[in-house]
């Protein structure tokens, strides 16, 4: 689409930079050049085509060519250039993970990942190793709670990204060499159409290496898309292939106010077996029909996964000891829904449907409690975990079933404004099976728990364009949501029976969006606050209990300026203010309050620069700059941690239909803690050490 191509994130050189800035402001942009950021259709908040601009809630849009020209294989870089987000690599679910952060939480089950309008990891926790950004259209990410339209699955954001549809793709194909012997391509295309049935094909492949040695990511994906006319409508088929097999990193231990000096910052102390594997079979089906009521939309998905999870973690007293874990699991994703948007009018658009969310995992988990003792060096490899017995035999099977029916509206009165608002009916229901045998002496535990809960969300929100000039206008927009979300299930080694109420939150947004300068400036600017309650806390038992609360607030701005159509400048800032309101948190010695203190890993100011330069020949650049401000570590906020900047850049040179480039990330080579780790008691994982790519790519796609 023009207007996402021009959106796109490009960079120049600083020599040049100023001269075609200056040429830029003095030569008139054709309409190709302008950002029509107002314009650009989006389907999260709404499932039905919207502009961006109108929508009265908080959302940014990558385009794939920003994903592309960012040559982004992950979440932290693909994100980077969104406000108030981050989305560090790695954490308890491997290196090709992420956990990323919306309004200060930073949780890895409290947003929604959507891919192709299907919820990827279903009733369960956003399935991020299996994710690929081979051959996207665009993500878009919407702020808050998500629409009625997805039912009780997320607090703080939505991610949904889609792929290229089927008869589409970028039609190129690629191949990287990187630092520690990494290795990665990819190649997507439009295959030969026959009759009216349309078809493309994305796969790709990687084998990463790290600074820690035995620390390794080794992936494979497959996406088939058709989509062909049947009986007056459109049937489409996407089949997914996803084989990950991880070696994970140590955590490294917090003593103290700081972390710990005695463990080398690349040191492994995980088991010599130790991976986490995940194959994972998806297919989804779709079906779209004209009816005289409106356009009826079902989609149907169903993935199946097999994980098997080997590690360990050193104990917190740093003596060397170490808990190991051995754990296989099936899970199960199943998604239905089927809508109706009858469009009353030019001005109304009427959505009502019913969806049902479906997932089982079964997991047996060997554990080793004190298995073995290595010297904090790491100088010595530990042995496998086959090579000793287990103490502990845990056992779980888990339903859950996520049903709802749901209708939304979408008025416009006039030109000038934009009314949504939907009401959803939530039925919630859950079944776990549980055991936990301890040796010696053999004591066993066993519960069997459901619970059923029935709970409606609703979302109101409003826009109205205070000021037009043109192509320029200035909008105001403000809404409100109720959402909850059962509690996750982290699929962790302890024993963990009970089913936790809800948690719930009320969330308030307004804000501003508008053009400038003939469309060359788009700018989004928002004020959030979200009062969340029924927060899952340990207790001093150590048991998950619903006893806390939190409060997020703050403010959000991104900026884009298009000083001519090769270059785009994009600016974001962020002021996040996330506390507990409630949370008696017990520190292994006693019970402190920690209401009024902020949450751990939730920096107060965060902040993004990009510069972007990618003509069709000759030299491309692109460079992005990010900001992590101060936080702590602890609940009790005595572990503050200085704010880093990261900085990442790509230079490249296009002939012909051949592109060669070099690309780097986390060129200052920061190591900081990123992200926190819920199985390893107060252990933490670092920020990825920097990566350089020499990258030769082809396309074959019309100029």
């Amino acid at each position: 689409m023009a207007d996402e191509r021009v959106r796109q994130g490009r960079l120049v050189p600083p020599a040049i930079l100023t001269m075609i800035c200056l040429y830029g402001a003095l030569v008139p942009l054709s309409p190709l050049a302008r950002a029509e950021s107002l314009h650009t259709i989006v389907v999260t908040a709404t499932r039905t085509p919207e502009p961006e601009g109108r929508i009265p809630i908080d959302i940014s849009v990558v385009s794939g060519e920003t994903v592309r020209d960012l040559d982004a294989h992950d979440m932290a870089t693909a994100l980077s250039l969104v406000p108030g987000v981050e989305a560090p690599a790695g954490g308890d679910a491997g290196p090709s993970s992420a956990v990323p952060s919306f309004w200060g939480l930073h949780e890895f089950d409290a947003f929604l990942l959507v891919v192709d309008g299907v919820p990827w990891g279903g009733a369960f926790n956003p399935a991020i190793p299996s994710l690929d950004l081979t051959d996207v259209e665009r993500i878009e990410v919407m702020k808050g709670s998500a629409p009625v339209m997805f039912g009780a699955t997320s607090f703080v954001g939505v991610v949904q990204v889609l792929h290229y549809p089927a008869g589409q793709a970028s039609n190129e194909a690629d191949l990287a060499y990187g630092t520690y012997g990494s290795l990665r391509g990819s190649a997507s295309m439009v295959l030969p159409q026959v009759g009216s049935y349309r078809q493309s094909l994305a796969i790709d492949g990687e084998r990463l290496g790290f600074a820690d040695g035995r620390e390794s990511v080794s992936d494979q994906h497959a996406l088939y898309r058709s989509a062909v006319s049947v009986a007056g409508g459109t049937l489409r088929l996407d089949t997914n292939l996803s084989f990950v097999s991880d070696v994970p990193p140590s955590p490294v231990i917090r003593s103290g106010k700081t972390l710990t000096s005695l463990t080398p910052i690349n040191a492994n102390f995980n088991p010599a077996d130790a991976r986490i594997n995940e194959n994972e079979y998806q297919l989804a089906l779709d079906y779209t029909h004209a009816t005289p009521l409106g356009q009826w939309d079902t989609r149907v998905s169903y993935a199946y996964s097999k994980v098997t999870d080997i590690r360990a973690f050193l104990h917190p007293d740093l003596s060397g000891a170490a808990d190991t874990q051995n754990q296989h699991r099936l899970i199960e994703d199943g998604y239905f829904d089927t809508h109706l948007d009858m469009a009353q009018s030019r001005r109304a658009h009427v959505v009502v449907g019913a969806d049902l969310l479906y997932g089982r995992g079964v997991q047996v988990t060997l554990n080793g409690n004190n298995a073995y003792t290595v010297p904090l060096d790491g100088s010595e490899i530990p042995p496998p975990t086959w090579t000793f017995p287990p103490n502990e035999i845990g056992a779980l099977d888990d339903k859950r079933l996520f049903a709802g029916q749901y209708a939304q509206i979408d008025f416009d009165p006039d030109a000038r404004w934009d009314i949504l608002a939907g009401v959803r009916l939530n039925e919630a229901y859950e079944h776990k099976d549980s055991s936990d045998l301890t040796i010696p002496p053999p004591v066993m535990l066993a519960q069997t728990v459901s619970k059923t809960i029935i709970k409606p969300t609703e979302t109101a929100g409003a826009s109205y364009r205070l000021w037009r000039s043109g192509p320029d206008e200035v909008r105001a927009y403000a809404d409100y949501r109720v959402a909850f979300k059962p509690a996750a299930i982290d699929f962790g080694p302890d024993y963990t029976p009970a089913l936790l109420s809800p948690e719930t939150a009320h969330s308030y947004e307004a804000g501003l969006k508008g053009e400038a300068l003939g469309g060359r400036l788009y700018y989004q600017l928002e004020a959030f606050q979200l009062d969340f309650s029924n927060l899952v806390v340990s207790t001093p038992s150590g048991a998950l209990a619903n006893a806390g609360g939190e409060r997020l607030r703050g403010a959000e701005a991104e900026l884009h300026y298009n000083p001519s159509k090769l270059l785009e400048l994009i600016a974001t800032a962020a002021y996040h203010d996330a506390t507990y309101t409630q949370y008696l948190f017990f520190d292994g010695v006693s019970t402190v309050n920690v209401a009024g203190r902020e949450l751990p890993l939730s920096p107060q100011l965060l902040a993004s620069v990009g510069l972007m330069y990618t003509p069709a020949r000759g030299v491309s650049a692109s460079v992005v700059a990010q900001y992590v401000g101060r936080r702590f570590l602890d609940e009790e906020n005595t572990a503050p941690v200085g704010g880093f900047m990261t900085l990442h850049a790509r230079v490249g040179y296009a002939w012909g239909r051949y592109k060669l480039s070099l690309d780097g990330t986390n060129l200052t080579n920061r190591r900081p803690p990123v992200t926190a780790s819920e199985f390893g008691s107060q252990s933490f994982y670092l920020l990825p050490a920097r990566m350089l790519w020499v990258k030769m790519g082809y396309h074959w796609r019309s100029e």
